[in-house]
């Protein structure tokens, strides 16, 4: 699940049981909405996940305790506003430091596929480390 609403989850999380196949994530643009992170850390989600796209803007000193999972991408699209090499690097850095599982999604832009979504030379898919757990399935009769 995934909110800009970061204000309205203490209310969701109060009617709610979370179970650890519902990954709970905000969306933060720019500077102006890091407030959502806090929201978000307050919450019982087992899995926390910061959606950083469109990435409008640096994002320096991340508080990135208990979360779990960074992504970041561009506007994309017509109009789409740039996205800076410099911030999404920056972000991947405070992702390495504070352990944090971090995914370049896209730079964005008008034709996103060509732009693409290496950065610094290697795509990043990395997931968190917490993985949904496993139903143990019974073996087929006769094996």
């Amino acid at each position: 699940m995934l909110t800009k609403r970061g204000d309205r989850l203490e209310e969701v999380d109060a009617q709610v049981e979370w179970p650890a196949n519902v990954w709970m994530g905000v969306s933060v643009e720019n500077s102006k909405y890091t407030h959502r992170i806090d929201d978000l850390r307050k919450t019982g989600a087992k899995v926390k996940v910061l959606s950083l796209e469109p990435l409008l803007g640096p994002l320096p000193n991340l508080n990135l305790k208990g979360i779990d999972w960074v992504i970041v991408g561009g506007e994309s699209g017509p109009g789409a506003r740039p996205m800076r090499p410099e911030w999404a690097t920056d972000i991947r850095d405070q992702c390495r430091a504070s352990s944090v599982a971090f995914f370049f999604k896209q730079w964005g832009g008008v034709n996103k596929k060509r732009a693409g979504r290496t950065l610094e030379g290697r795509t990043w898919d990395e997931m968190p480390s917490e993985q949904l757990p496993r139903v143990q399935l019974p073996l087929a009769v006769g094996t």
